[in-house]
Parts: C-alpha cells; structure tokens; sequence
C-alpha cells in the first residue's frame, strides 16, 4: 500500500483534482437545479396544499349550486323527460342526473317524487336509491380529496371531537343512524363523513341500507300522487310526516336539555 502511494506519488495529486471537481459538479448542479425550479416547485406547493384544495371544493359547490339555481335542472327531470328514453335505461340516466343534483344541493324529497311520478314505485325506487348512493359517494369523495386535509386540524371543540370519533370508529352503525334519522341534512351528513376517518365501504353501505325507508315513502307517494285518497298515498305520506315529527320532537328535547343544563 505504501510503495503503491510512493508510486504514484504527484499522480495522486493530480489524479485527485479531477475526482474532486467530479463529486463537485453534482452538487453544484443540486443546488443550480432548485434554484431554477424553485419557483415552480413554490407554485406546484402552493396549488396543492390543504386550503387551496379546500377553496377548490368550496367554488366547485358553490359553481353547482349556481347552476341549479340558473337552469333549475329538476323541472327537467320531472316535465322534459326524454321521450326516447325508457325503462331500465331512462332509470339509469336518471340515477346519474339524480346523483348529480344532490351534489348541486337539489333537494332530495324532490328527486325522490320525480322518481315515483316518472317511473312508479319499483324501478323508481331502484333509481332514486343508486341515485343516493352515488351523490353521496361523490359528495363523499370531493371531500375526502379536497377538505379533509383542511378540516381536520380544526376539529377541537368537544363537540366535534366527539362527533368525529364517533363516525371514525363506528363508521356503519353512525352512518346508518343518521340516514335513518329524519331531519338530518344529507349533504352535512356526506361532508361530515368525508372530513372523518369513515372508510368507504361503511359509508355506502349505510347509506345504501339506510336511505331506503324515507326514499321509499317519497317514491311511493310520487307514484300515486294522481289518486291522493288511496290507501298507498296515504300509507306514504303518513311514513313521512311521522318520523319527520317524531325526529322534531327529539330535536326538541335535545335543545330543551341543553338548555337545562
């Protein structure tokens, strides 16, 4: 080893000039690169970081709702209904415009009759149903990609910890009681999911099982709206206005006993 170093002797030297400007060159060029791309890079952050992401969810909702407010897409569903369209396949497209429009915030009592009127009880009930379910999971998902990373640092209050902790673990059985429950806003209920740590498949479940009762009834009452003294109408109108009641009631003595307290 020493008679190989004696050997080369200035070559080393020399030799090591070159080996030093190499792993140099690197380095310079590590510290050139980001600084020509650091404008991008800031940009890129900028665009994909939480809030930003947030405020995109915030203009695409309020960009749907305006254009439902403008060009009032239920009456289309329930008086322009395409003539060439018919059976399982008009059930279909409907299922989609529904899905869309409860994304848009349009009511869903008013999908759900328009269902009933347009198809009648069954296949407008399979319709308004898959309709939910995929309002609900693309409500969901916006969420989930553009305000969960928002949102969930602000999750403090004792309220609202308590409210996510119960969606994150008891995701189904949560979910489940809220679509059962009347009185309760689906869009809130599909945005306070999203923000929680709710999986998927819990979520649709339990919307898909839980929404069935309350669409029904709607549907069924949209189906036989032109006879309202029949024993179906009347059955439909009477599963709406009680739970709608008894959920008023507990609402009510909710706040009665918060008050107390």
């Amino acid at each position: 080893m020493l008679d190989a170093t004696t050997r080369s002797g200035g070559t080393a030297t020399a030799s090591a000039s070159p080996r030093a400007t190499v792993l140099a060159g690197p380095s310079e060029l590590a510290v050139a690169v980001p600084a020509r791309a650091g404008l991008p890079a800031r940009c890129a952050r900028v665009l994909l970081s939480p809030w930003s992401r947030f405020a995109l969810l915030v203009a695409l909702l309020v960009g749907a709702a305006s254009c439902v407010l403008l060009f009032e897409p239920q009456r289309l569903l329930a008086h322009g209904w395409p003539p060439q369209l018919s059976g399982a396949a008009a059930a279909l497209v409907f299922a989609v415009a529904y899905g869309l429009c409860t994304v848009a915030f349009v009511p869903r009592p008013l999908l759900n009759l328009a269902a009933g009127a347009l198809f009648g009880s069954q296949l407008g009930l399979g319709a308004a149903v898959g309709g939910t379910v995929l309002g609900a999971g693309l409500a969901f998902g916006l969420g989930r990609v553009l305000g969960q990373d928002a949102l969930r640092p602000l999750l403090r209050g004792r309220v609202l910890t308590a409210v996510d902790g119960q969606l994150s673990r008891h995701g189904f059985r949560s979910m489940l009681a809220v679509r059962l429950f009347p009185g309760v806003p689906f869009s809130a209920a599909n945005y306070c999911a999203a923000v929680s740590r709710m999986g998927w498949l819990p979520f649709l479940l339990a919307t898909a099982i839980g929404s069935v009762p309350n669409t029904a009834a709607y549907v069924v009452a949209g189906a036989r709206a032109s006879a309202p003294t029949s024993p179906a109408f009347l059955i439909a109108m009477a599963c709406i206005a009680l739970p709608a009641l008894g959920g008023a009631v507990v609402a009510w003595r909710k706040r009665h006993h918060l008050r107390g307290r």
